[in-house]
């Protein structure tokens, strides 16, 4: 791997006001996942590929007198293939040990990040808990991302320990390809507005499953008249992401505490509807529920925006394969079912008119003098920031 092709250092990485404070030795554990990932996709990945076509893929054919129909017999195929077996632990085990590195760094001074949140997030009517909201089973039946206690588990009162470790360790996952700020994605979103629908003006915004606001925040600098809000079921992500906002002197955001997949909006309320690597975390019910939530919430004239990673259809079956790991290893169930769908006959049956459906490509936007940018060549087949923006727009 060449010095060009290496992640920048963890400590580019932009800080605010709650951002966990750091030493070397958590820098360096950072800077050794994100080059850890980096090598796998890089440099062990090929080799898992030139496996499966010099050596898996023939006996297949040899033994069924056919190549293999889908990603299922590819990866059953590929169980007893020792570079896939070492390409697949060392990603699950750079999972595992992320979380330790974000866990470790911010449960010592979790009492200092909770107090500084709480501060910002004082008597904020901009910050909207609701106690009632049942997290889903979607979300609390597993650890996603192999987050202990996934993101809605408080482990202290008024606790953010969740949305800080998110924030610092996405960067070793992603080895800086979201940017500095980790907000390539809704950066791409408002850099495609202002080139492809420079006269769409929403006056409100709503960014469903927000996390902690990375990909928000970039909409409501883009559009500051607009009133914004996110919603999530975790309410350490919301106190997080609230804080976050506020030190960014970002004000017009609402974060609450809500189901998507039933709100108290009143019909027609919102010009712009997005979410952002969002759907292959909920289920088979819910995503078709929002959706139907979505169109009754959107404006006429409104768009809803999603970005995600690509569809299955059409693709290669070993492509396909290698993209389902995060279903099989990652806590990511609906990943596989999700990346099934046909999206243009699910926002139909959502009431949307197929006419007004489309599909493009967007990149994470980042600061190319540090950090790099995604490339369609060297794309890590679910982490890097190359992602299909599908949606529609609403009579």
């Amino acid at each position: 791997m060449s010095t060009r092709e290496l992640p920048p250092s963890w400590t580019h990485v932009g800080r605010h006001g709650v951002f966990p404070t750091a030493g070397l030795d958590d820098a360096a554990r950072f800077d050794f996942l994100a080059n850890l990932n980096g090598f796998l996709s890089g440099q062990v990945l090929p080799k898992v590929r030139d496996a499966y076509e010099r050596k898996v893929k023939p006996a297949f054919e040899q033994a069924e007198g056919r190549a293999p129909a889908d990603r299922h017999e590819v990866r059953r195929a590929m169980a007893t293939e020792p570079t896939w077996q070492t390409w697949s632990a060392l990603r699950r085990a750079s999972m595992e040990m992320r979380q330790q590195a974000g866990r470790s760094l911010v449960f010592r001074q979790l009492d200092e990040i909770n107090a500084r949140a709480a501060a910002l997030n004082a008597d904020a009517p901009t910050l909207r808990l609701d106690p009632a909201v049942k997290v889903p089973r979607y979300a609390s039946a597993v650890d996603i991302h192999c987050m202990p206690g996934g993101y809605h588990t408080e482990v202290v009162p008024d606790d953010t320990s969740a949305g800080a470790n998110y924030d610092s360790g996405i960067f070793a996952t992603t080895g800086g390809m979201l940017g500095r700020y980790n907000d390539g994605g809704g950066q791409a979103v408002a850099q495609w507005l202002r080139r492809e629908h420079p006269d769409f003006q929403p006056r409100r915004i709503l960014d469903i499953g927000c996390t902690i606001g990375h990909n928000t925040v970039p909409l409501a600098q883009a559009f500051p008249d607009a009133e914004v809000v996110a919603i999530d079921v975790a309410a350490p992500m919301l106190r997080y992401g609230h804080a976050r906002a506020k030190s960014l002197g970002v004000d017009n955001i609402v974060f609450r505490q809500a189901d998507g997949e039933r709100l108290d909006d009143p019909d027609a309320h919102y010009d712009l509807v997005m979410t952002s690597m969002f759907w292959h975390e909920t289920s088979s019910t819910a995503m078709p529920r929002m959706l139907r939530e979505i169109f009754r919430l959107l404006a006429p004239g409104g768009l809803t925006i999603h970005l995600e990673q690509p569809q299955y259809q059409g693709m290669d079956p070993y492509e396909q394969f290698i993209r389902d790991w995060d279903a099989y290893n990652n806590n990511e169930p609906f990943w596989s079912v999700m990346h099934d769908y046909d999206l243009a006959a699910m926002m139909a049956a959502a009431g949307f008119d197929r006419a007004r459906y489309f599909e493009t490509k967007v990149r994470g936007v980042v600061d190319r003098s540090i950090f790099p940018e995604a490339s369609g060549e060297k794309e890590d087949y679910g982490r890097a920031a190359l992602w299909t923006a599908f949606g529609a727009w609403k009579p």
